[in-house]
């Protein structure tokens, strides 16, 4: 019907005119890290004895170590090169959560009483968020543009109900080069969407939040309960 396809011609409006404002947010974003290391570049003290690249690039580095995925000039972004670093197991795990309003949980009843699942119109919540959150840490690397590829040899997710709040917690292993602690992020914030969306027919009340890193293993920087070691 012509209402039909005017509510979608609107739709694909609006959803052209947020891509542009994301673009240029994020533009925005990788200006103000550019301009950060700019400025972090002119408080390296300036030493005449420095003359070739490496020992300048070696000194940018230590100097910057946030900034590993800028080029030493600061104008361009590159992934990380990896080859020089030892094979090891690596270990990360994320933890996320979702808080329910109360009408969210009137409305879903608890299957066989426990706090493991939830079903819904749409069939089991939990479990369809764990396929979610294994399929998006496995894909980490085409939705965050430098991570690399990783073979992960484990995704395991655990979801529990507490109270009117859903515990995600995500754990990725990988015997590799680099960490696996994207991974584990991206697995718990997907699964933490995919059960906003289980429920958001009932309200948009439903809270995302708490997304961090518990603890990661295997490669230079150690993590435990958050905390660096």
């Amino acid at each position: 019907s012509p209402a039909f396809m005017e509510a979608i011609q609107k739709a694909r409006e609006s959803k052209a005119i947020y891509e542009i404002e994301l673009e240029k947010e994020k533009e925005k974003k990788m200006d103000n890290i550019l301009q950060d290391w700019r400025d972090s570049k002119e408080r390296i003290p300036n030493n005449s004895s420095i003359t070739d690249t490496t020992s300048t690039s070696a000194m940018v580095e230590e100097n910057n170590p946030i900034f590993t995925h800028l080029n030493h000039s600061g104008e361009e972004v590159s992934m990380v090169d990896i080859g020089e670093k030892k094979i090891t197991q690596r270990t990360a795990i994320a933890q996320s959560s979702v808080v329910f309003p109360p009408e969210v949980m009137e409305a879903f009843v608890s299957s066989q009483n426990t706090t493991t699942e939830m079903i819904g119109p749409k069939g089991p919540i939990f479990a369809t968020a764990r396929l979610a959150g294994i399929m998006g840490a496995k894909r980490t690397s085409d939705l965050i543009p430098l991570c690399h590829p990783l073979p992960l040899s484990k995704v395991n997710i655990d979801i529990n109900l507490i109270d009117n709040r859903v515990i995600i917690q995500c754990e990725c292993r990988v015997t590799h080069k680099t960490g696996v602690e994207m991974e584990a992020l991206t697995g718990a914030s997907i699964a933490a969407l995919t059960i906003y969306d289980m429920v958001k027919a009932v309200s948009h009340n439903v809270r995302i939040e708490s997304t961090f890193l518990l603890g990661k293993s295997g490669g230079k920087r150690n993590v435990k309960e958050g905390k660096s070691l």
